[in-house]
């Protein structure tokens, strides 16, 4: 029995709705079925996976009709590599849904009393809009479900695009990847093509040994150009050739650097890129700002949207002049630094040591006096102490990653009592749940999504809180 419940099959569904997280779903019997691979008004045969008492999980095996709403993908690649989700949906349809997204979250978890959200931000470009891309090279590739039946299709190869989906030890071989421009296609085949030529081994990621291992490639709307290539072998005499190969093909790289990397993973948080040509970083902008960005910065991966994202940041904060604004999360301070110039004082708090270096060093790039930034734990960090020294803030901005906030975080929140916060957030699903906590003192009064990654299912939203007065 248990057996047979595996292997359910359920036939011609019409797909309703979108359901958050790239997967839609469906209504059979009163129960809900989550589906991937399908979009609303999509009619499918569907495999369940998990299937519990009231929802279950499930793939299209066969398309019976599909959705008016769906429009051929741009790439070639799409529903393989998993690095776009929804090019099958127009970009006006994508961003209804993951409106709903930002809706559905805020009422369901985070259930507090809201203004009207406003309509969605959207990107005015949706492709090439990628400053950063990351990519593996591998010694086994992804077959697709056609090439499984095809004996003579090849696992074993070099190859070099993306992680498959779900699938850590096998690599996506990407001809044209449309998220980011030119050269950067060209640079990871020239790479590609290099290796070959030299008899030099691509990682085997599953093993862990090989030379060749990832390669990250930031294009800025300023137009410098950074390289860093990741080896899995110390090996001079074949890394440097290597290198000035592709220095001498592609001039307009600015800055070219080399990791060595021997971990079990792909990280680079704690090892020293080598700098090969260039400075070892570029400059970035953002509207008349100038941030530094080295090989291991997080800086906002796409462009035009993040400085869209900071201007929303900024109207939220309804800054005057007079305002000490704490930025907390501040990683390498470009919240902090964008938000200044209509500040009295940005104090900016975050973890990871190196991030504040970096945020002091935008800062006197930008010829800021008034910043000051500090590496710790908000907990600890803010204590009466440093409010007598720093004041105690006007305006709090908060950028958590997708895990939100830390509850203890939101307990300072509430102590510190600001009458503005703003809060940044890369998962409205947190986001709601952290609202709800921030509700004993906190209404909502103002909310904006922001799409940063069009054909995707990621979302960013801003939310505006004002200190209740009683």
């Amino acid at each position: 029995m248990a057996r047979k419940k595996k292997n359910v099959v359920l036939q011609q569904v019409l797909v309703e709705n979108y359901a958050a997280e790239g997967k839609s779903l469906a209504r059979v019997d009163g129960k809900v079925i989550f589906i991937e691979q399908a979009v609303p008004g999509d009619v499918v045969d569907i495999r369940l996976g998990k299937n519990k008492k009231d929802w279950a999980e499930g793939r299209p095996i066969h398309y019976h009709s599909y959705s008016p709403d769906r429009v051929t993908p741009f790439c070639s690649h799409f529903g393989v590599c998993g690095g776009c989700q929804w090019q099958m949906l127009p970009y006006a349809k994508q961003l209804v849904f993951k409106q709903q997204q930002v809706t559905d979250h805020l009422t369901r978890i985070g259930k507090v009393a809201l203004p009207p959200i406003a309509p969605i931000a959207g990107a005015n470009e949706t492709k090439y809009y990628r400053n950063k891309i990351e990519y593996t090279f591998g010694n086994k590739r992804y077959l697709t479900a056609a090439e499984l039946n095809d004996e003579t299709a090849t696992v074993e190869g070099e190859f070099a695009g993306f992680h498959a989906r779900g699938l850590f030890d096998k690599v996506v071989d990407i001809d044209t990847c449309y998220l980011q421009e030119e050269p950067t296609n060209l640079i990871r085949k020239a790479v590609k093509a290099y290796a070959q030529q030299k008899g030099y081994s691509f990682y085997d990621i599953k093993q862990h040994h090989g030379f060749l291992r990832t390669m990250q490639v930031r294009l800025c709307r300023s137009g410098q150009l950074m390289i860093n290539i990741v080896f899995g072998e110390n090996a001079p005499k074949k890394i440097l050739p290597l290198l000035q190969h592709i220095k001498d093909l592609f001039p307009q790289i600015t800055t070219l650097l080399y990791t060595i990397n021997t971990k079990m993973n792909d990280s680079l948080h704690d090892l020293e890129p080598v700098v090969f040509h260039g400075p070892g970083y570029v400059i970035e902008t953002l509207e008349h700002f100038k941030f530094k960005v080295g090989p291991k910065s997080f800086f906002q991966t796409n462009t035009a949207q993040g400085e869209r994202l900071y201007q929303i940041t900024r109207d939220f904060a309804e800054l005057t002049g007079n305002e000490t604004v704490y930025d907390l999360y501040c990683g390498t301070g470009s919240i902090g630094i964008f938000l200044s110039e209509k500040a009295k004082k940005i104090i900016g708090v975050e973890m990871i040591a190196a991030a504040i270096e970096d945020a002091k060093e935008n800062a006197t790039i930008n010829g800021l006096t008034d910043t000051a930034f500090y590496a710790g734990d908000v907990i600890d960090v803010c204590n009466d102490e440093f409010f007598a020294q720093h004041g105690r803030p006007d305006v709090i901005i908060t950028d958590p990653p997708r895990a939100g906030m830390h509850e203890k975080l939101i307990d300072k929140i509430l102590e510190m009592r600001a009458p503005t916060v703003v809060y940044v957030s890369c998962n409205p699903a947190t986001q709601a749940r952290d609202l709800a906590k921030l509700d004993a003192l906190y209404a909502v009064t103002r909310i904006q999504p922001v799409d940063m990654f069009p054909h995707t299912l990621h979302i960013e939203n801003v939310v505006q809180l004002k200190l209740r007065e009683n």
